[in-house]
């Protein structure tokens, strides 16, 4: 199997599924007659597949037949329902759950032992290249299957593997981020609003603030902390911003909201 000409399935084309394949689409250069999907609704799959240019089909075993890479991207309470009937489809592909909980021991008794399966988190960001892929690090995929997976997720997530028992606290940060940074950027461009900037603008400057900040992270690696120091100057306006959110709590409220998710 090769990247080049890997044909992808999804079994369940909601939210992170859609987001998955509109990153392959629309920011890796993938051909959508490439993506066979199938959900349960199937008149609003087809309405989600046609921008796309993907293929909607009524069962998993349809999706498994034409497809070399199978995405699960069902709620993870219906996988096993939803599996069962397309084992023997299923059987020698290459599957990629994006199911929250299930990891390897639970696919390994689903499947069977000798499937190809990796457990997975990604993040809604995928769908503008600009995505993360949080990935349990056992997993029974082949080495082809593996290159191939991050041959065409990796242009457009950061690539993630972490030991089973922290997959979820991955997904805390990396899956339930974007949430709370949607919250940030809303609340920041709030206080520019209430200074009296138009509302299109200051949600501009946020967002392409807050984009530039995270690249600027990655290409250099300088620790946040220094980051902060190098906009604050002794006695300045930033200095003062900074003692304001430490003063409401908002370390304690952020690393309070990764908690939570996992209670």
């Amino acid at each position: 199997m090769d990247a080049s000409t890997a044909r992808i399935g999804f079994i369940g084309f909601g939210n992170m599924a859609q987001a998955m394949a509109k990153g392959l689409v629309e920011h890796a250069g993938f051909d959508g007659g490439r993506i066979t999907a199938c959900a349960a609704h199937f008149d609003k799959l087809e309405a989600s597949c046609k921008p796309l240019g993907a293929n909607a089909v009524h069962t998993p075993a349809e999706v498994a037949e034409a497809s070399d890479l199978v995405i699960v991207a069902v709620k993870p309470y219906m996988v096993a329902d939803v599996l069962t009937p397309a084992r023997e489809a299923l059987a020698g592909k290459a599957v990629v759950s994006v199911a929250a909980g299930l990891l390897f021991d639970f696919y390994e008794d689903l499947l069977g032992a000798g499937s190809h399966h990796l457990s997975t988190i990604p993040n809604t960001p995928i769908a503008v290249g600009c995505g993360v892929i949080a990935c349990e690090q056992k997993h029974s995929l082949a080495t082809d299957e593996w290159e191939t997976f991050t041959g065409l997720f990796g242009g457009i997530a950061l690539i993630e593997p972490v030991a089973g028992h922290l997959l979820s606290t991955a997904s805390a940060v990396a899956g339930c981020g974007p949430a709370f940074a949607a919250m940030f950027l809303e609340s920041l461009a709030d206080g520019g609003v209430k200074n009296g900037l138009p509302r299109a603008t200051a949600y501009r400057l946020a967002a392409q603030m807050m984009a530039g900040t995270a690249q600027l992270h990655l290409a250099t690696g300088t620790h946040p902390g220094a980051m902060k120091d190098a906009v604050c100057s002794p006695g300045g306006t930033t200095i003062k911003g900074v003692a304001a959110l430490e003063a409401a709590g908002l370390r304690n409220a952020l690393i309070s909201a990764v908690d939570a998710t996992l209670r």
